[in-house]
């Protein structure tokens, strides 16, 4: 699970400097929003599972929550920046 966590890490950071513009496509964004939704049902089921975990591990999965909201959260904010139809000219 600890790498699982990792890689989810790395990825929405990775996402999150893609986004920060507003000049993601809908399509990537789309991308993204499915991508959260996938590995917060993955998270949700793994910190559910009745498996005992140590204290840190919880941590691990509340902050790997935490990271998929953030994500969410910024692609929201830079769609907020750059609407639709909108132009930078």
């Amino acid at each position: 699970m600890l790498h699982f966590t990792l890689k989810l890490e790395n990825d929405c950071a990775q996402m999150r400097r893609e986004t920060v513009y507003g000049k993601t496509p809908p399509a990537r964004q789309a991308e993204i929003i499915h991508f959260i939704a996938e590995h917060g049902e993955m998270l949700a089921r793994a910190s559910t599972s009745g498996l005992h975990l140590a204290d840190e591990m919880k941590a691990r999965l509340l902050n790997s929550f935490l990271t998929l909201m953030n994500l969410r959260e910024n692609l929201d904010r830079a769609a907020l920046r750059h609407p639709i139809g909108r132009t930078n000219g």
